[in-house]
């Protein structure tokens, strides 16, 4: 039986023998935004994980999920690496003083070798750097860039074309165990 927290004689409270703490928050999870656009144009070829240098009302927008990664790609520029055309929608009730741009340019954090591996990347003819998600890593926000290839009309067809099949064959797997 678990007894209840009693101060010390004399009305002392000392850590060991104060109420526990109350619980504390559990960091938000899971995919803040995503461009699928991305993953149909191009060929994915390798993928680095970025932080994002922020502003107050930026976090407080991508808790709430107001984030667009639609027509965003990555300038690589003097060393370091940039994300444009990102939106970030501001909430009405986050910041009175400060004038919130919604589409400005954000830093990208890499390590000096994955932006040597970037540039060297872009260089090539044809190849790209793109942003694919916005995501939570613990309480920090991570954006997922690649290395991308960009695709012939053809290819995004035939990619079409495979998930359509892929679909298929799943609602075929899914309906014969039915049918038993």
């Amino acid at each position: 039986m678990a007894q209840a927290h009693r101060p010390v004689a004399g009305g002392a409270t000392t850590a060991y023998n104060a109420a526990p703490m109350a619980k504390q928050k559990k960091h938000p999870t899971g995919t803040i935004a995503q461009n699928k656009k991305a993953r149909h144009d191009y060929f994915i070829e390798h993928k680095f994980e970025a932080g994002l240098v922020l502003s107050g009302w930026e976090v407080k927008s991508l808790r709430a999920g107001k984030a667009h990664l639609v027509d965003s790609y990555v300038l690589l520029k003097d060393g370091e690496a940039w994300l444009m055309g990102s939106h970030i929608t501001p909430l009405t009730t986050a910041s009175t003083h400060v004038i919130a741009d919604p589409t400005r340019t954000r830093k990208l954090l890499l390590n000096r070798r994955e932006l040597e591996r970037l540039f060297v990347g872009v260089q090539q003819k044809g190849y790209t750097c793109v942003a694919l998600s916005m995501y939570w890593s613990k309480h920090l926000i991570k954006c997922e860039i690649a290395l991308g290839k960009g695709k012939k009309e053809y290819d995004k067809r035939d990619t079409q074309r495979e998930r359509d099949s892929d679909r298929e064959l799943q609602r075929a797997v899914r309906s014969k165990g039915r049918d038993d």
